[in-house]
């Protein structure tokens, strides 16, 4: 159907979401006569494309968590319009080394041209690419169409001629339009809203804030979470303890600046075994603590972005559209979590019996059929599946060969340590068998279990968006445990990230807290605290008790809409146009989720009487209450490997977006 009126909508946030809410409008532009015009207003204090998080200038220290080959911010669907312009990250990258656009420094070249497809390459470097990319479809609007950006930032979103009065205030029309209230007192008269307003600050919890304030009155530094790229990290002093909080992708960026980025170096060892760290002599020594006692594992070194010798048996699309045909809203520990457990169990003992045959007996077949069979779904079967698969598992396979999957997002689960030199050297032990097992890549039984977990989110991803799954199950299942299990195995940093850590505690600069570490704050010695109940000793250098006058939260702000401190946020909070979603737990407790309360398709907020806000549209991270794995980049189409529907899910949501503005 072809456009017959003229239009007029506004971005808040032009980061890639943004982006791609911009791409489709401009792909699904079709007038009816030359009429019509369709005007863009995108509004963002930081440049359009990279937005926040993405920024060209920041340090090329900060790597993406994903490989050259996986994000795209263009659309590959067929079933979408087709693009007017841009391309994969990977396609760009190619394009780039063959002939660099002008505008590339110096620092761009130079990363590009040593930067492979199965590389990971700097944030820097991806805004770039964000930035050329929106350049490219700016060179080629369609007839009628304009764009205007606003480097500031939108206060209130309110239905036109409201008054800024949360008591009068009423759920917007999506044919009175809206006003768009800016930081710079200009207001916008638009039709529609599509808030794609990515990573917000956020407001500070009651610890955080208890932090805060004895810093500012023990003459104590403490940095809150923050993302990377916006902290100073000037202001760390060189050589004193720092107590670093998390152990996720947060801290990797903290080590590299602190080290580094401070003129240490990393070298080959000697034996051709992992590396060496030169310090330089300007940095801290960082004291590094979380809830497991050890970072993230690493990824592991692949061709692709899922491994290829993993194929999910059970925890498939398949299986999932069978819940949806059936009627049935899945539960996850009840529905899901069995079906991926059981495609962990075979990648782990497929691949030990393809790698290491010796390790399942004297005959590796017959092990891998009684395993199969006892991993067979059966509808009327009597028998406890983990048990029989275990006692098939027992029967075969030597004791320290058997996985324990959950154990290995906690590999220090039940070690007591004498001294923090006994753990510092037990965390070493870990990362140095993390990096061998990711180089081991395809042929290491753990990490292909890894591999099925995340051919499996990916999944899971469509089972959450399309279908659903039980509130309790949201609340219990897989945010209560999953989310942080998966997150802590299968979300990792580069394996060179694990290699570099052990070069660092090896030479002094990185030292541990040790697993369930509590933190507070000495006023009488002005310090910060930590203290692990898992390592003994007395004093700062033999084990217990740390103590650091700086403490750094190696956190991202947390992504929860009642606490983001985000001026446009509160005001549609408080004018009742838009509310968070409420969850029942398993007590039947309402519990207030993370995101926004919304009804597909496109995703609009739920108001807070309850009915719909139309021509107010939202994509991405605050759409945690209904998706899942929200900050993911859409991914690439692989030319080898599964293809999910969830890999460019936020791309069609941005088509959806965009087609319901223009009213096709």
């Amino acid at each position: 159907m072809a456009i017959s009126q003229s239009i007029r909508t506004a971005l808040v946030g032009a980061g890639p979401r943004g982006t791609s809410v911009l791409e489709r409008l401009l792909a699904n532009w079709t007038p009816s006569a030359p009429g019509p015009t369709l005007h863009i207003h995108v509004i963002d204090p930081y440049p359009a494309g990279p937005g926040h998080v993405w920024q060209p200038g920041q340090s090329r220290l900060y790597l993406m968590n994903t490989q050259s080959f996986y994000p795209t911010v263009i659309p590959e669907d067929p079933e979408l319009a087709p693009p007017l312009a841009g391309c994969t990250f990977d396609q760009w990258r190619r394009a780039q080394r063959r002939d660099p656009h002008p505008a590339l420094s110096a620092e761009e070249r130079a990363e590009l041209a040593g930067l492979e497809s199965a590389d990971f390459p700097s944030r820097a470097l991806y805004g770039r690419y964000l930035r050329c990319t929106l350049e490219e479809l700016l060179d080629r609007l369609p007839d009628g169409v304009t764009v205007e950006f606003h480097d500031t930032t939108a206060t209130a979103v309110r239905p036109s001629g409201a008054p800024a009065s949360a008591a009068t205030a009423v759920p917007g029309n999506r044919n009175n339009g809206f006003d768009v209230e800016l930081a710079d007192g200009t207001v916008l008269a638009v039709g529609s809203v599509v808030l794609a307003l990515g990573h917000l600050e956020s407001r500070l919890n009651p610890e955080q804030r208890e932090l805060q304030r004895a810093a500012e009155e023990l003459g104590l530094k403490y940095l809150p979470p923050a993302v990377p790229a916006d902290v100073d990290w000037s202001v760390v002093p060189a050589v004193q303890p720092v107590l670093v909080r998390g152990m996720g992708l947060n801290f990797f960026d903290v080590m590299g600046q602190l080290t580094e980025g401070r003129g240490g170096t990393f070298q080959p060892a000697p034996d051709g075994i992992g590396l060496t760290y030169q310090p330089s002599g300007r940095e801290p020594h960082l004291i590094a603590a979380s809830r497991r006692g050890t970072p993230y594992r690493a990824k592991a070194t692949l061709a692709g972005y899922y491994p290829a010798a993993v194929q999910l048996r059970y925890c498939t699309e398949q299986a999932v559209a069978r819940f949806a045909a059936a009627g049935i809203v899945p539960a996850f520990d009840h529905d899901l979590w069995p079906l991926l457990h059981r495609d962990a169990l075979w990648a782990y003992y497929y691949t030990l019996a393809r790698s290491q045959p010796d390790a399942v007996g004297a005959d590796p077949a017959g092990f891998l059929g009684a395993l199969e069979e006892t991993l067979r779904p059966h509808a009327h079967s009597t028998t406890n599946w983990e048990d029989a698969a275990r006692s098939v598992i027992d029967a075969s396979v030597r004791p320290h060969h058997r996985l324990d999957l959950l154990g290995l997002a906690a590999p220090l689960s039940g070690r007591s340590f004498a001294s923090r030199a006994e753990l510092d050297a037990a965390v070493v032990d870990y990362l140095n068998d993390d990096a061998r097992r990711s180089a081991l890549g395809e042929d290491d039984p753990v990490k292909m279990a890894i591999g099925a977990l995340h051919h499996g989110r990916a999944v899971l991803k469509t089972a959450v968006a399309d279908g659903g799954i039980t509130d309790e199950s949201w609340v219990a299942g897989l945010r209560g445990w999953f989310e942080a299990f998966v997150e802590g195995i299968a979300s990792g940093p580069p394996a060179l990230r694990a290699e570099q850590l052990a070069a660092l505690a090896r030479a002094g600069v990185v030292s541990f807290v040790g697993p369930d570490p509590k933190f507070g704050v000495d006023r009488k010695a002005r310090v910060f605290t930590a203290v692990s109940p898992w390592v003994a000793g007395p004093g700062h250098d033999g084990g217990g008790r740390v103590e650091a006058p700086v403490l750094i939260e190696a956190l991202a702000p947390a992504n929860r809409v009642a606490v983001n401190a985000s001026p446009l946020l509160e005001q549609l909070l408080a004018d009742g146009l838009v509310r968070p979603r409420l969850t029942m737990s398993v007590e039947g407790t309402p519990v207030q989720s993370s995101g926004l309360d919304v009804v597909p398709h496109p995703y609009r907020p739920v108001a807070a009487n309850g009915t719909v806000t139309d021509g107010i549209y939202v994509l991405g991270l605050q759409l945690s209450a209904v998706q899942w794995g929200t900050a993911i980049a859409a991914e690439a189409r692989q030319q080898q490997g599964p293809v999910y529907r969830s890999g460019q899910r936020t791309l069609r949501d941005a088509d959806e977006i965009a087609r319901d503005i223009l009213g096709r």
